[in-house]
């Protein structure tokens, strides 16, 4: 099975990518502008006729779409999560209309919803910032699409490698240099108040590698999480156990951004067991622990030293 991963260098691509090539039988293609990928795909720029030629060049059965962008102005954000799905969409039906496309959305999608609510995949989508409001646009195209094709909407994923653009990858960095530098420091972190449901980046890969392999057709839209939501100050302070920190960690007092208009984020994750056999295997402290082991502890050795642990190659940008 030819299997082609866009945006194989992003934090969720990167354990995708790890996922499907141990799969056997498979052959792995990786898209995107590193000069290490296979195939040099930019689908935020590339016009639909472009893509086709190089679609055309991997013959793939399934394509794996992970490219995102979560920060930068509405223009890039519309290119890359609203436009770039819209022009793969339009490829695969010229040159791989028999192919598989599984597209990573996120629940940023959905908006605001009710406090202790799970949210189903036919909840009303009600997204408050560009983010939420570009990657809907890209699910839409993907879900409107006569391919074969179906859109994982992933919470808020968390687990090794995790990019410092979100609050998990930058806090392991802090804690990090706190832990190595000034182990009585004081952290400051935003306000934590906010419920969040954190699925693990290996149970994400998981679920794709079931999305691409499974036969027949699949629903159009399935929720990725872990099914329940912890307040966010579960996870720092999983992580600052985890660390071993013995310092302060100082949280804001206002709300600001996000927090304010969701402050609760919920999956109803049923669909994804009954229609993938799916289900999430780790903890937020499996999580944690596995986050700060890849990319916390190595800051806190000493210059040279080597305790004889595996070192895992950080990632690039994150897809969510």
């Amino acid at each position: 099975m030819r299997i082609l991963v866009l945006g194989s260098t992003g934090y969720l691509g990167g354990h995708i990518a790890e996922r499907l090539h141990a799969l056997p039988g498979v052959r792995l293609l990786r898209g995107g502008r590193a000069p290490s990928d296979d195939l040099r795909v930019d689908l935020a720029h590339m016009t639909p006729a472009a893509l086709a030629e190089q679609l055309t060049r991997a013959e793939p059965d399934a394509v794996v779409n992970c490219v995102g962008a979560v920060g930068g102005s509405a223009l890039t954000l519309a290119e890359v999560n609203s436009r770039g799905p819209a022009a793969l969409c339009e490829a695969m039906r010229a040159a791989a209309p028999d192919a598989r496309l599984v597209h990573l959305g996120s629940a940023a999608e959905y908006g605001p919803t009710g406090i202790g609510e799970r949210t189903e995949e036919g909840a009303a989508a009600r997204p408050v910032a560009p983010y939420g409001a570009t990657k809907l646009a890209g699910t839409l195209a993907v879900i409107d699409t006569e391919l074969d094709a179906l859109v994982l909407r992933v919470t808020n994923p968390v687990g090794p490698r995790a990019p410092r653009a979100g609050l998990p990858g930058r806090l392991t960095a802090e804690l990090g240099r706190a832990v190595a530098r000034t182990p009585h420091a004081t952290v400051q972190v935003g306000d934590l108040s906010a419920y969040r449901d954190f699925v693990d980046v290996r149970d994400v890969a998981h679920a794709v590698a079931l999305a691409v392999a499974l036969p027949g057709r699949l629903p159009r839209l399935l929720n990725i999480g872990s099914g329940r939501a912890v307040p966010v100050r579960d996870l720092v302070h999983g992580l600052v156990g985890a660390a071993g920190f013995t310092g302060r960690v100082e949280e804001s007092l206002g709300k600001v951004g996000r927090s304010v208009a969701v402050p609760w984020q919920c999956a109803d994750i049923g669909a994804a067991e009954r229609e993938l056999g799916w289900t999430p295997t780790y903890s937020l402290r499996d999580s944690v622990t596995a986050l700060w082991v890849a990319d916390g502890a190595a800051r806190t050795r000493p210059e040279g030293a080597d305790d004889g642990a595996p070192r895992l190659a950080p990632a690039g940008g994150d897809s969510r």
